[in-house]
């Protein structure tokens, strides 16, 4: 993924005014089928009343797609019943229903053909082997499994075979290099689990342009027939394709429990424009104070220190930045928050109050937009994640109350089942969406692929030198060193 990303960036730079094409194979590159081996043979025992693949995992399954004869003997299934099993299979692997229920694809995957897709003037190919008989069925079954990624493939990047299946398919390979560079695309990365594939594709690349790339999954011809210069690898990491300074811009990032010195100095140190402050009111002097947890349910330990909201906030407006401000309790909390920001004059382009429904009710937020009218205004709506998917007009109708009193984004718990469902619905009705407890880098790039308004994070990614301690949630923060000092 380092070298593809590497790759790219030049080919970009060379070629600024090109449509650029990253070419994918489909089965063994991006779709597993091993799940298709799995969910064929469990079918054939259905079929035939037998138990003979009950018990197989997916990780018993070693063999390519067109080898289960392998499988056959490493699970000793008697000799008799094997030519049975293959015909079902065969006949049974590329059916409607095998494609639409078995297909999955590997772990991180559609999160790099959705970077591409995003990318200026970029697009994803997909140069297959498979018949233009399945067309329909492969097209359907891709968007499918994509829409969750938000990921879609038009009719015109895909590439299939003319011959019948497993015939001529190096060289419809190649035939698919060729097309997509006569109608205009600038063939950059080709991506195969086949190495006679790749050294096909590379002795018909005559411009040495092509970076070739080998998804060292499961593959019936020999590693050494890999082309000069191919890369390989075995997973589809988003972390090493996708650097910091490539994220998108319109996103907004949050840096999550901005509470203690250590977690200001990283922040000010970084390219992230917000900071988020946890603020509540010290039982013991009634000052505004920055702290995650609640004082009843873990009471001040000693030595405990409680940073001033005041001091905190003079710092991150002479530094320019956002300010993110999550009030944990009602009553003076709010009353004080709303005093100190009109005594340091921070614009409303720069504040941003999240809390809870309970917390603050209609009152509360009403009170907050009128004092603020252009600042954003947010609350937490998972409470509502079973409506939005299973009575969607309930779901809208509460969302609406909510804006009426002055809200203007939602906040959406990253651990959510069914997030990315939710966050389509949401925008679908216009309402700008924040993902907040997103845990480590790979989760926020993924959220970051779905172009939410705003993610909130710890921002503990030691990959991008960055060293957030978190908000201190239970009396906890990330154990690791903070080496890098700010100023």
């Amino acid at each position: 993924m380092k070298r593809l990303a590497t790759h790219y960036e030049k080919t970009r730079r060379d070629h600024p005014d090109d449509r650029l094409m990253i070419l994918f194979d489909i089965d063994g590159t991006i779709l597993d089928m091993r799940w298709t081996i799995l969910y064929v043979l469990q079918g054939y025992d259905r079929s035939r009343g037998t138990s003979y693949f009950s018990g197989l995992r997916l990780d018993d399954i070693h063999v390519h797609e067109n080898h289960v004869d392998d499988l056959f003997r490493e699970l000793q299934i008697p000799c008799e019943l094997r030519g049975d099993a293959l015909a079902w299979y065969l006949k049974h692997r590329w059916s409607l229903e095998a494609i639409i229920h078995s297909h999955r694809p590997f772990r991180g995957v559609m999160e790099v053909i959705r970077w591409f897709q995003m990318q200026p003037n970029t697009y994803v190919g997909l140069n297959t082997g498979r018949p233009e008989s399945l067309r329909i069925d492969t097209l359907h079954s891709l968007n499918e499994l994509g829409q969750e990624y938000r990921v879609r493939f038009a009719p015109s990047v895909l590439h299939m075979s003319s011959q019948d299946w497993g015939q001529g398919v190096r060289e419809a390979k190649v035939a698919g290099v060729w097309h997509f560079q006569d109608v205009g695309y600038r063939v950059f990365a080709v991506v195969d689990n086949e190495p006679e594939n790749l050294k096909a594709m590379a002795a018909a690349d005559t411009r040495n342009e092509i970076l070739m790339l080998h998804a060292s999954t499961i593959f019936t011809s020999q590693r050494s027939e890999n082309p000069p210069g191919a890369v390989e690898g075995e997973t589809y990491d988003i972390t090493e394709l996708i650097s910091e300074r490539s994220l998108i811009q319109h996103v907004q990032f949050v840096w999550h429990g901005v509470n203690d010195e250590d977690n200001l100095r990283q922040f000010l140190a970084s390219e992230v424009q917000w900071a988020e402050l946890d603020v509540r009111e010290d039982p013991a002097t009634h000052q505004l104070v920055l702290r995650h947890d609640s004082f009843t349910d873990y009471p001040r330990m000693n030595g405990e220190r409680l940073p001033l909201l005041g001091t905190f906030l003079d710092l991150l407006h002479h530094h320019g930045k956002g300010i993110k401000l999550d009030l944990k309790q009602r009553g003076r909390v709010m009353e004080g928050v709303l005093k100190l920001v009109s005594e340091f004059g921070i614009p409303d382009s720069r504040l941003w109050f999240n809390g809870r429904v309970a917390t603050f009710g209609e009152h509360g937020f009403r009170a907050i937009a009128r004092k603020h009218p252009s600042a954003i205004l947010q609350c937490p709506v998972d409470f509502l994640a079973p409506l939005i998917l299973g009575a969607p007009a309930k779901a809208r109708e509460a969302l609406e109350i909510f804006r009426d009193w002055g809200m203007n984004r939602f906040s959406v718990n990253w651990s959510v089942p069914s997030k990315n469902e939710i966050l389509d619905q949401m925008e679908r009705w216009g309402y700008e969406v924040n993902i907040y407890n997103v845990p480590d880098l790979e989760s926020f790039l993924q959220a970051a692929l779905l172009l939410p308004r705003s993610i909130t994070s710890d921002f503990n990614f030691p990959k991008w030198g960055y060293h957030g301690r978190g908000s201190g949630e239970n009396q906890h923060r990330h154990s690791y060193p903070v080496p890098v000092s700010a100023s």
